[in-house]
C-alpha cells in the first residue's frame, strides 16, 4: 500500500541502501512504462512492448488447437521457463500444468478453453503471476497466460475505462492521469489488473472508493462452455456478482473489466515517521485506535533493520487525497499525536507527492524476485490488547529485512460509499499482512511454518483472510461471508457443472 512508499522515503532519510528495504520498496523497475498513448486512448489488443515470449518451438502444439499464441505441453525448456515465469519469486511451487498457452487475443482464450475441454484438463489463469502463493500453477490443468493482453480504452465523457487482464495498474493509472482520471489500481508497480480486481483490489485511496471491484461494471468473460459473453447488472449479472470478489475461484476466464474511473484528486500528501522497537506498542496501540475512523491510508510496518542494528523498527505513516493542501493537513494533523512522537528516529510530515507514473515508477515494483517468499493475513476489528501479545512475539521472532509486517486500515470508514451487491464480502477495520523472504530452499519448512503459526495465533480474533495475500493451502481461513460463498457455489454448479475452472487453494471447512 501507499505505506511502502513512504518506508523507502524514510529508509533513504536514514541513509539506508535499498537493498534492505522492505518488499516492494527496494527493487528497482528493470523497464520504465513506455508507449505511444496519446493521452486520449489506447486501442484493445497485444500492444505489449514488453511481452512474454518462448523461441524454443520443440513443445509447440500443432496449429489445429485455432490458437494464435504460443502452446506448449508439459516438458522441456521452454515449457519450463513459461512455468517458473508465471510465478514472480524464486519460490515456484512443484505444480506443473499439462499445458500452458500464452493467449495473444479473445479468440486465443475462447480456444484455449475448448482445447482443455477436449483434453480433459482444468483451467487457471495468470493475469500479471503476482500471487504469493502460485495459485495459478495447478497439476492436471491448462494455464491461460493473459500477460500478453494489455489493452485499454478511456472514455472521459462517459467516465468509464475497459482495460485487459495483462495491463499494469500503474500504466492504468498514468494513461487516466493524462486525462486528470483516477482507478483506485495496486499499490504495487507489478501487478497485473485482472487477479487485483478479482480478488477485489485494495489500492491507493481504497479508503475513499472502497475496493476496487466496486468500481467494475461489467466483464467480457470466456464461460466453461468455451463462449464469449458480456456480463453486467442487466445480462448474466450472476457472473458479474461472482467476478467482484472470487479471486482465482472465479470460474470464468475474464478478457476485458469495464470500469468506473473518478476525477483525479488534486493534492496527493503523506506523513512518515520510524520508530525503535521500544515504541511499538505505544505506535501500534495509536494506529488501532486512530486508524479506524480517518479517511487517511494509516499503515505500520515492522521490521528488522541495520538503522537498529538489525533489531526491529517501527514506520508509522499516512497518506491523504484532497482538492487542497489544507485539506491535506487537516487529514494528517493526528499523526503528530503519536504519543511516541518524540520517540521517533526519522520524520517526514506533510510532503506532496504524486499519483502518476513516475512516482510509482520509482516507489513500488515486485520485491526481489530471487528470493523465495510467502504471504498471510488476516482481517479484524480486534483492539490493541487482544492483538498485542502476538505482535510482540512476531517482534522478537521476526527475520531479517526484507521479511515486514504490514498493518494497515481496511475498512470501516464512515464516509466509505456503500457495498453493491457482490461476493466480496470481508468486512473489518485492519488488515494485518506478513511478507516473509528466504533464500535457501532447504529453509522452505522452517519460514513457511513460522509465518503460518504467527498468523495462526491471531485467528480468534480474525474476521477473514484477504484472497490477495492468501496462504489457503498452509493456512485455510474464511475469505467471504458464508452465505455469499453458498450463493458462489451455486452459481459454479450451474455455470461450470463440470468443474472445468479450478478453485482455490484452499477454502474453509
Amino acid at each position: 500500500m501507499g505505506l511502502l512508499y513512504i518506508a523507502k522515503k524514510l529508509m533513504t532519510i536514514a541513509k539506508l541502501t535499498t537493498a534492505e528495504l522492505p518488499a516492494g520498496l527496494c527493487y528497482r523497475l528493470r523497464r520504465r512504462i513506455r508507449g505511444a498513448h496519446d493521452g486520449r486512448r489506447s486501442p484493445m489488443g497485444n500492444d505489449n512492448p514488453h511481452p512474454t515470449t518462448i523461441t524454443d518451438r520443440a513443445d509447440l502444439i500443432p496449429s489445429r488447437t485455432g490458437i494464435t499464441g504460443r502452446v506448449l505441453r508439459r516438458g522441456g525448456e521452454a515449457y519450463e521457463t513459461l512455468r517458473r515465469g508465471a510465478v514472480w519469486h524464486a519460490g515456484v511451487p512443484d505444480r506443473f500444468p499439462e499445458i500452458i498457452v500464452l493467449a495473444s487475443s479473445e479468440e486465443d482464450v475462447v480456444a484455449a478453453v475448448r482445447l482443455a475441454k477436449v483434453e480433459g484438463l482444468q483451467v487457471a489463469i495468470r493475469s500479471g503471476g503476482h500471487s504469493w502463493s502460485g495459485s495459478h500453477l495447478r497439476d492436471d490443468s491448462l494455464l491461460i497466460d493473459m500477460s500478453n493482453l494489455r489493452g485499454v480504452e478511456i472514455d472521459k465523457e462517459s467516465m468509464t475505462a475497459t482495460v485487459q487482464p495483462g495491463i499494469r495498474g500503474s500504466e492504468v493509472l498514468a494513461m487516466l492521469r493524462e486525462q486528470d482520471l483516477f482507478f483506485p489500481v495496486g499499490h504495487n508497480y507489478a501487478v497485473g489488473i485482472g487477479g487485483y480486481l478479482l480478488q477485489g483490489g485494495f489500492g491507493w485511496a481504497g479508503r475513499e472508493f472502497g475496493p476496487a471491484c466496486m468500481s467494475v461494471i461489467g466483464i467480457d468473460a470466456v464461460t466453461a462452455d468455451g463462449e464469449l459473453v458480456h456480463a453486467d447488472e442487466n445480462e448474466n449479472a450472476d457472473l458479474l456478482w461472482a467476478a467482484r470478489g472470487a479471486g482465482p475461484g472465479f470460474f470464468a476466464a475474464v478478457t476485458k473489466f469495464h470500469l468506473r474511473v473518478y476525477p483525479h484528486r488534486a493534492v496527493t500528501m503523506n506523513s512518515r515517521y520510524i520508530f525503535p522497537a521500544s515504541a511499538a506498542e505505544e505506535v501500534f496501540r495509536f494506529a488501532n485506535e486512530r486508524g479506524r475512523d480517518t479517511p487517511v491510508e494509516l499503515g505500520v510496518i515492522v521490521q528488522r533493520h541495520e538503522i537498529a542494528d538489525w533489531e526491529p523498527v517501527v514506520l508509522l505513516g499516512g497518506f491523504a487525497y484532497a482538492e487542497t493542501e489544507e485539506e491535506a493537513r487537516a487529514q494528517l494533523a493526528f499523526l503528530e499525536e503519536c504519543p511516541a512522537r518524540s520517540r521517533a528516529l526519522a520524520a517526514m510530515p506533510f510532503q506532496l507527492t504524486q499519483h502518476g507514473a513516475d512516482e510509482l515508477d520509482e516507489s513500488t515494483a515486485v520485491p526481489n524476485e530471487s528470493r523465495r517468499w510467502i504471504a498471510d493475513n488476516i482481517v479484524s476489528d480486534a483492539g490493541a490488547d487482544e492483538l498485542l501479545p502476538n505482535l510482540e512475539h512476531l517482534i522478537q521472532t521476526i527475520p531479517a529485512a526484507p521479511t515486514y509486517l504490514l498493518m494497515f486500515n481496511w475498512d470501516g470508514y464512515p464516509g466509505a460509499p456503500e457495498r453493491p451487491s457482490m461476493a466480496f464480502s470481508l468486512k473489518g477495520d485492519f488488515c494485518y499482512a506478513l511478507y516473509t523472504a528466504w533464500d535457501d530452499p532447504a529453509d522452505d519448512a522452517s519460514m513457511k511454518g513460522w509465518t503460518t503459526d504467527v498468523m495462526r495465533a491471531w485467528e480468534p480474533h480474525a474476521a477473514f483472510t484477504m484472497l490477495a495475500d492468501e496462504n489457503l493451502i498452509n493456512r485455510p481461513m474464511p475469505f467471504m461471508a458464508p452465505e455469499n460463498l453458498a450463493r458462489l457455489d451455486e452459481i459454479r454448479s450451474e455455470r461450470d457443472p463440470e468443474g472445468r475452472f479450478v478453485a482455490w487453494l484452499g477454502r474453509p471447512a
